[in-house]
């Protein structure tokens, strides 16, 4: 299909029932600072110099983040290509990051091993700041409009180049890719589908095994 710019803010209507829970600090924009002496548990995020604190995720959650990482893990997550995939990717869960300023913990995320030859590790802070080549995110009902907005923004001007979408309300899958005036869409795909999708195209996955059969 052709690429279509995407329409975040009716996408996000659409999937978002309530708003999450933002935290001014006094006027002036929140701190990576404040935001790691915040405790683990709480699920924070540091957005656009906003606390944003997440809902726990739900089993639907946590069936697609086990997908995602499913379906490509064992073909991607390897040095080298061999009979049982290309290879040449790390891929991790829920890391805690710093992506230029932006404090957040994306559900999936990868990077690429011709660009990093070790597992980016944590620095003294215990936040790793390599920009991820891959981010997918599994939305949940009260912060799918952050997914689709503030946080691609962001995941945008960092220089992630491909980002995800797994929607568990919906059993869809959107595939968007980066160009310099925003993120486009190159694949839609939801139940009954099995696609090629970038950057992970040199295998076939299967939208249904990513929200349970």
């Amino acid at each position: 299909m052709n690429a279509l710019h995407y329409g975040v803010m009716s996408t996000a209507a659409a999937l978002a029932s309530s708003s999450p829970t933002f935290i001014p600090l006094a006027g002036a924009p929140a701190t990576l600072e404040q935001w790691l002496q915040i405790p683990e548990e709480q699920r924070a995020e540091l957005i656009q110099g906003r606390l944003v604190y997440q809902s726990m995720p739900g089993p639907a959650h946590g069936i697609a983040q086990g997908g995602v990482v499913a379906a490509l893990r064992f073909s991607y997550h390897r040095g080298h290509g061999d009979d049982n995939g290309p290879g040449g990717w790390w891929i991790s869960q829920e890391v805690d990051a710093d992506i230029q300023g932006f404090g957040c913990r994306p559900d999936v995320l990868g990077w690429r091993r011709d660009r990093h030859a070790a597992l980016p590790e944590p620095d003294a802070r215990g936040l790793v700041t390599a920009v991820p080549d891959w981010i997918c995110e599994v939305l949940s009902r009260s912060t799918a409009h952050i997914d689709l907005g503030a946080k691609r923004i962001a995941y945008h001007r960092a220089g992630v180049e491909h980002y995800w979408v797994a929607d568990p309300a919906n059993e869809t899958l959107t595939v968007l890719r980066r160009t310099p005036d925003g993120y486009v869409i190159e694949l839609s795909a939801g139940r009954g589908d099995i696609v090629r999708a970038v950057p992970f195209d040199l295998v076939e996955i299967n939208v249904d095994a990513i929200f349970g059969t």
